[in-house]
């Protein structure tokens, strides 16, 4: 189990996007931070700094880091936005 987190982007980046699927993404992240093994749900990515991972959430995708402060490990939403976006630098 995961607490969940939003960066200050990921909130900018959510009332972007059309309020049912922001909804629909936001019940799928709380779905992913209930699991014990995200890395199920997750795929890694290259060329994005440290422990930069993804969601995939229909054409969107959720770029997260997972924190581990003692037994306490956090999963920080850093930006969500569509597949045509996300990876652009």
């Amino acid at each position: 189990m995961y607490k969940l987190v939003y960066s200050e982007n990921s909130i900018i980046d959510l009332k972007k996007i059309d309020k049912s699927i922001a909804q629909r993404i936001i019940k799928k992240l709380v779905f992913f931070a209930q699991q014990k093994d995200i890395s199920k749900f997750s795929k890694q990515l290259n060329g994005f700094g440290n422990n930069k991972s993804r969601f995939r959430i229909g054409d969107y995708r959720a770029i997260f880091t997972v924190d581990k402060s003692g037994n306490i490990q956090i999963l920080m939403i850093l930006n969500i936005r569509h597949r045509r976006e996300v990876y652009l630098k």
